[in-house]
């Protein structure tokens, strides 16, 4: 989740300035980027937890590390005094709650999720070449770090065996209105907060028109990336019956800002009509002065129209305000000034640079992109919305068309890999193309088992039923 920066204290003058903002994202071909984010459930490693000197008393194996000087605190502060010129500290009030990179780091960021999922949002980069050497730096400066502090970090979409009680709260102003509004709009909103991890890639757009199809295309698909990212069989120790109950979360999370609008697909799709729907996603907060104003479920179209309402009374929207109010619409896809693709499990490296692969490789080549639009306008898009319900528990193998999702997915790869090999970049390091990365996708819709189905095959196997042995098996 985006962290509010610094505000633009410009007033609203209209619709039409917000979506001005949004067209602000506009960029030439050549100036496309790459952003991925990845989130990691902490953990504490068994060695740590049964030894003495343990620095986490009372918390058993595989309990989540909180917000400590011996937890996820003492990690943040342990990366930035490791790597002194690459991060500055990100504060609320009092607490580190992030790091910002700058130097050859600028435009990266390490943020908390509401109970201590540690992510990475990477920088801007130009290649896939060079997002899988960004995220294996990461991983081999944070490694080390945690290691000594007893931590280990497990990426998987769902917390596979704490209670949502047993989750800790991060001390973020954020988390705190949320965590109490959460339960008045759905009633998995705080299992979402908690105990789910997700990967995504953020990407550029040329134009509205360049925007609207790349929009269309990725929602559609979105189902697709869930069924072959799933990751998350488990809860609260057992299977229950979902391959991705990350997804599951988010079927009744706060379906006025989740899930797929509709207005995506309607006639008039394009930058103000995303505005339009912002000004009714209920708020959660304003800034001021560098406090956070609790303003959950108040709304923005009445306050831009000068109506009344608690909490609000002598503010004037700003540009500022509408920035931060983008942050806190959740859709499967959302744009900002790119495009967020938000339908997939976090899971192993291999899987988070495939999952870059396959947007890239769909949306950043003009062929590709046409190819992708002709597939997902072959089905209406209520079964796409329709589908979005079914991948959670179904997978690969949820029925579509005279086939499964296995088979649309086949499709999608295809077009996938076209795009990569007309982008046609080799790493100057390796010699590699771009597409190698779509490998694990190859084998998944040539029928290998997602990594929910293998966890599972592990449960009823060599586990023996013990959930707690996923966390040093999926470590990385």
């Amino acid at each position: 989740m985006s962290n509010p920066g610094a505000a633009d204290e410009t007033p609203i003058r209209s619709v039409s300035t917000l979506a001005e903002l949004l067209a602000q994202g506009c960029k030439p071909r050549e100036a496309w980027r790459i952003g991925t984010e990845h989130e990691k459930f902490g953990f504490v490693r068994p060695e740590t937890a049964g030894s003495a000197a343990s620095p986490y008393p009372g918390l058993p194996a595989y309990a989540t590390p909180p917000y400590a000087p011996e937890g996820i605190e003492a990690l943040l502060k342990a990366l930035q005094k490791s790597e002194p010129d690459d991060w500055t500290s990100v504060l609320d009030g009092s607490h580190i709650i992030g790091l910002k990179g700058r130097g050859e780091l600028a435009g990266a960021a390490i943020s908390l999720e509401p109970a201590g999922q540690f992510e990475l949002s990477g920088a801007p980069l130009r290649t896939l070449h060079e997002t899988a050497r960004e995220l294996r730096a990461h991983l081999d400066s944070t490694r080390p770090l945690a290691r000594k502090l007893g931590l280990g970090f497990s990426p998987l979409g769902f917390h596979p065996t704490a209670t949502r009680a047993e989750m800790p709260w991060m001390p973020k102003s954020r988390y705190a209105i949320m965590r109490e509004y959460m339960p008045k709009v759905g009633s998995m909103g705080l299992d979402m907060m908690q105990r789910t991890c997700t990967v995504q890639v953020n990407l550029d757009f040329g134009s509205e028109q360049d925007m609207i199809r790349k929009m269309r295309v990725s929602m559609a698909l979105q189902p697709v990336a869930t069924a072959l990212f799933a990751n998350s069989p488990f809860k609260e120790g057992k299977p229950n019956n979902f391959l991705s109950n990350r997804a599951q979360a988010w079927t009744d999370t706060d379906n006025a800002r989740s899930g797929m609008p509709a207005c995506v697909f309607e006639p008039d799709f394009g930058f103000e009509r995303y505005v339009e729907w912002m000004l009714d996603v209920p708020m959660y907060f304003i800034m001021r002065d560098g406090k956070m104003h609790d303003v959950a479920g108040r709304s923005f179209r009445a306050w831009l129209n000068g109506d009344r309402q608690d909490g609000l009374e002598g503010f004037t929207p700003t540009i500022g305000d509408f920035e931060d109010h983008l942050t806190t619409a959740f859709p499967d896809v959302r744009l900002k000034q790119f495009l967020e693709m938000r339908g997939a499990d976090a899971g192993s490296p291999e899987m988070m640079q495939a999952l870059s692969a396959l947007w890239t490789g769909l949306l950043y080549d003009d062929a590709a992109l046409e190819a992708a639009w002709e597939l997902v306008r072959a089905a209406p898009w209520e079964d796409y919305v329709k589908l979005r319900n079914l991948v959670p528990m179904m997978g690969l193998d949820t029925p579509w068309g005279e086939g499964t999702v296995r088979d649309l997915a086949a499709q999608m790869l295809a077009i996938a890999m076209d795009g990569l090999q007309s982008r046609d970049i080799v790493d100057e390091e390796s010699q590699a193309t771009e597409w190698i990365y779509l490998a694990p996708l190859t084998a998944l819709v040539a029928g290998a088992p997602t990594q929910a189905e293998h966890w599972l095959e592990r449960y009823y196997g060599a586990w023996q039923g013990d959930t707690s042995r996923i966390f040093l098996e999926s470590e990385i």
